[in-house]
C-alpha cells in the first residue's frame, strides 16, 4: 500500500518500450505524472479502464470515471480494487538491429542461377497503439524492453523478411552485382511491405535499412557469372576509352596540320610569295628535269600549268622554260644541218687529186681536169650504187653493167 498524495511516475529508461510502475493499489489522491511522448494506462482487476496522455492527474473519482461510483463508499480512502499503471514509451528507438540467421534462396533475376545470401541491417520503431502493444505483447510481465521486443520479432522478421528480400529483388529485377548502389531501393521496398506486419502489434516501423549482404563469395556458378558481369562494363569502358584516344589524335593531328600551315603561310609572306607561285615552281622544276622534255606535249602541259603564275618566281620559272625551249631549238637544228649535210655529201662527188666537190653529173673535175671516178647510179631513181648489188635497194630496178 502506497500512503496518500504519493506520485507515480515513469522511472524507466530510454531504452524500454513498456514500463510497470512497482506500486498498486492506489490511494484515491495519489498523484499520476505522465511526461511527454508518454502514455499511462491505468489497469484495474486486470482490466485496462483509461490512458493518460502527458500531464499531472489525480487519482480520484474526477479522473477515473469508469471507477468513480465505487471509490465513493466507505473505504476509509482505501480502494477495494487491485489497481496497476503502465507506463508506454512513444518516442522513436533507433539502431534496433536485424538481421537473418540462414541464407535465403532464391533465383538471380538478371541471369537466372540459384542463389544464397544473407542479409543485415537497422531499423526504427515507435510504440504508436499503446493498448494494443501492452495487450498483445506484455501481458502480466513487469515490461518490455528493447532486447525482449527484438527477441520477439527475430523469428517474426526471419519468415517475413527472407520471403519479402527475395520477392523486392523479383519484381524491381536488382541484379545481384548491383545491389549495393540499390540499398535505397532495397531497403525502402522491404520496410513497405513490413509496415502493416508491425503495425498488428501496436508498432510503427519508422525507418528500416538494409546495411550488410552477404555473397556466396568462392561459389563456382556466383563467381562465373560475376566475372561475366563485369567483362562487359570492361569492354564498353575500354571501348570509350579507345575512341576517347583516336578523338584526341585526330585533333591533335589537326591542330599540328594547322600549325604548320601558319608556319608555311608566315614563311611565303616573308620570302614574297603565295601558295599558286611556290606550286607553279615545283611544276616547272618537274617539267625541266622531265626526260621527255623535247616533246612538246609535255612542255604545253608545263606551259599550261605555269599560265598561273606571277610575280617574281613566275618570272625566274618563265626563264628557265624558255631556257630549255632555246635549247631544245637548238638541238633540233643541229640535228637537221647535220642530216643536211650528211645527204648532200652522200649526194656530191669529190676529186680524189685536188679534192674539189664536182657537180653529181660531173665526168671530169672542174678544177683540175682529172677524171672522176664516178659511182653506177640506178637508171630509174637516181640512186648512187655503193655495193656491188645486181638491184637498187631503193627502187628494185635492175642494175645497169
Amino acid at each position: 500500500m502506497i500512503t496518500i498524495a504519493d506520485v507515480i511516475k515513469y522511472e524507466g529508461d530510454n531504452n524500454t518500450f513498456i514500463w510497470k510502475h512497482p506500486s498498486e493499489d492506489f490511494n484515491c489522491l495519489t498523484q499520476l505524472v505522465v511526461h511527454e511522448s508518454q502514455e499511462a494506462i491505468f489497469f484495474m482487476n486486470g482490466q485496462a479502464l483509461d490512458v493518460f496522455t502527458a500531464g499531472r492527474y489525480t487519482l480520484d473519482t474526477q479522473n477515473i470515471p469508469i471507477i468513480g461510483k465505487l471509490l465513493n463508499r466507505a473505504t476509509g480512502d482505501k480502494s477495494p480494487f487491485h489497481c496497476e499503471v503502465y507506463f508506454i514509451n512513444k518516442t522513436e528507438q533507433p539502431s534496433i538491429r536485424w538481421g537473418t540467421e540462414t541464407k535465403i534462396q532464391y533465383i538471380e533475376p538478371t541471369y537466372g542461377f540459384p542463389l544464397s545470401i544473407g542479409a543485415s541491417g537497422d531499423m526504427t520503431l515507435q510504440a504508436v497503439d499503446s493498448k494494443r502493444l501492452l495487450l498483445k505483447l506484455v501481458g502480466t510481465e513487469a515490461g518490455l524492453s528493447q532486447h525482449r521486443l527484438v527477441s520477439f520479432f527475430r523469428a517474426f522478421l526471419l519468415t517475413r523478411i527472407k520471403t519479402y528480400i527475395a520477392t523486392v529483388m523479383k519484381e524491381n529485377s536488382i541484379n545481384i552485382f548491383e545491389l549495393d548502389q540499390n540499398l535505397t531501393l532495397f531497403s525502402d521496398s522491404i520496410k513497405a511491405l513490413l509496415v502493416d506486419d508491425f503495425a498488428d502489434y501496436g508498432m510503427k516501423l519508422t525507418q528500416f535499412f538494409v546495411t550488410a549482404v552477404v555473397r556466396p563469395d568462392g561459389d563456382p556458378s556466383y563467381e562465373k557469372f560475376k566475372q561475366l558481369h563485369f567483362r562487359q562494363y570492361a569492354d564498353i569502358a575500354e571501348a570509350k576509352l579507345q575512341q576517347q584516344v583516336e578523338v584526341i589524335k585526330a585533333e591533335t593531328e589537326a591542330k599540328v596540320t594547322l600549325i604548320e600551315s601558319k608556319a608555311l603561310a608566315e614563311k611565303r609572306a616573308t620570302e614574297g610569295y603565295t601558295y599558286s607561285q611556290e606550286r607553279g615552281f615545283d611544276v616547272a622544276e618537274h617539267v625541266a628535269q622531265n626526260e621527255a622534255v623535247g616533246e612538246f606535249s609535255n612542255l604545253g602541259i608545263g606551259l599550261g600549268t605555269m599560265a598561273g603564275v606571277g610575280g617574281a618566281v613566275g618570272g625566274t620559272v618563265s626563264n628557265a622554260l624558255t631556257g630549255a625551249l632555246n635549247s631544245t631549238a637548238d638541238v633540233d637544228a643541229k640535228t637537221r644541218t647535220d642530216a643536211i649535210a650528211t645527204e648532200e655529201s652522200s649526194s656530191h662527188v669529190f676529186c680524189e687529186n685536188c679534192g674539189t666537190k664536182a657537180s653529181p653529173d660531173s665526168a671530169f673535175c672542174e678544177h683540175c681536169g682529172k677524171a672522176l671516178n664516178v659511182a653506177d647510179k640506178c637508171k630509174n631513181c637516181g640512186f648512187t650504187f655503193r655495193s656491188q648489188g645486181n638491184f637498187c635497194p631503193k627502187c628494185g630496178t635492175r642494175r645497169e653493167g
